[in-house]
């Protein structure tokens, strides 16, 4: 500790657990642009990860609660938020939009898989048998019925668009609204957690995409992935120019609590904040994808610029989450002391349980693409990338 600090600020309260918990919820949210990117924009060279990035989406989802779950003393008690409505509880908020932006993750996958469900229910085994459930036993299929769960399907990403944005956004909320905290109120808040989410959203999916291909051997689609390349270089420009947006126009400003906020960043925060997340993995990556959609590299050396600037991506939002969370708690009220904050490893809400946490939902993809196939049959038997025509609407899904 340093300075003046009140005795119920000498330890922090929001820890790793609510660290991850946005950093998962804008996976989510950057992954279902991705999907839409495909099923309601046309964009026909995402196709190869179209699928996948929604059934990311939907897993990634699943476990979006789970740190604040971790963080409850009583997690049991969540469900009083969905037993006992407040309307004028933000966090009650919360499980509202989640609870909805669940169902219609869940609804349009059914859709999307319709066809393959069909085919594995026709088979044997166990995943016969969970095909069958997931169906209702409807096994009819048509022309008709594709062409109508294609309309469904557009309806659903355009529907979905706004309820992720909405999702991840409502975290920003959350921590923008809290008026006490100076480096946490400021409208730019909630506009930063959503483009900083798309942002990891898609370096995760050019990460695992990669990394999957490389183990299996296939054919990594350079049209693919040169696209979700300049995509993340587009939002990953947006999202870091609002982040020195928002300290630029707080030390514009020079109120009062512009003081203590500096001292924060020049001293506690100087090495996260300064130093690895604007100019190690804000700086290197930017330049790493500008080069990649500038210049024409072999598809070796840019698949390599590719996935290193992933990497980096997902850890410079890591990065952002960590300031944003542990930064805000770090000032005291008094605005005249700072407490500190180092995570454990194997406590509760340590380290090794953020891990777990985080790695859990990639396993439970392997599962899902065992159940139906995540990637197209052409990027699985490593064809080449080639141009594709437009796919008729009943084909599309």
């Amino acid at each position: 500790m340093e300075g003046f600090v009140f005795p119920n600020e000498q330890s922090v309260v929001w820890t790793v657990m609510i660290v991850l918990y946005p950093y998962i919820t804008g996976l989510v949210a950057g992954a279902f642009v991705v999907s839409s990117l495909y099923h309601l924009f046309g964009r026909e060279e995402i196709r190869p990860v179209a699928r996948f990035s929604l059934g990311a989406a939907f897993v990634f989802l699943l476990f979006a609660p789970l740190p604040l779950l971790v963080h409850l003393g009583h997690p049991e008690r969540a469900f009083n938020i969905m037993i006992t409505p407040n309307f004028s509880s933000a966090m009650a908020g919360f499980g509202y939009i989640y609870t909805a932006y669940l169902l219609l993750v869940a609804i349009e996958i059914w859709f999307i898989f319709r066809d393959e469900m069909i085919r594995r229910a026709g088979g044997g085994g166990f995943w016969r048998l969970v095909a069958r459930v997931a169906l209702l036993n409807d096994l009819r299929a048509s022309e008709a019925s594709r062409a109508t769960d294609h309309r469904i399907i557009r309806f659903l990403a355009g529907l979905g668009i706004p309820m992720a944005c909405l999702l991840h956004g409502y975290v920003g909320f959350l921590f923008g609204s809290i008026k006490a905290n100076p480096w946490w109120s400021t409208p730019l808040m909630f506009v930063i957690f959503i483009f900083s989410a798309i942002v990891s959203g898609i370096a995760v999916l050019i990460f695992h995409y990669m990394l999957i291909a490389r183990l299996n051997g296939w054919k990594i689609d350079q049209a693919c992935v040169r696209s979700l390349g300049r995509f993340l270089w587009g939002f990953m420009i947006i999202a870091v120019s609002l982040e020195v947006l928002e300290v630029v126009s707080i030390a514009y400003k020079q109120s009062e609590e512009w003081e203590i906020l500096a001292r924060l960043i020049e001293d506690r925060l100087f090495f996260s904040y300064i130093v690895l997340q604007f100019l190690v993995f804000s700086l290197v990556p930017f330049l790493l994808l500008g080069l990649n959609a500038l210049f024409r590299f072999r598809d070796a050396v840019s698949n390599t610029i590719l996935w290193i600037a992933s990497v980096m991506l997902l850890i410079q939002v890591l990065l952002m989450r960590w300031n944003v969370v542990i930064g805000g708690q770090l000032v005291s009220k008094s605005y005249r002391g700072f407490t500190s904050y180092m995570p454990g490893v194997f406590e509760r809400e340590g380290l090794a349980v953020a891990v777990v946490i985080f790695t859990i939902p990639f396993g439970l993809l392997y599962l899902f693409h065992r159940f139906v196939p995540l990637f197209p049959p052409e990027a699985m038997r490593g064809a080449k990338s080639v141009e594709r025509p437009v796919v008729p609407s009943t084909e599309l899904h």
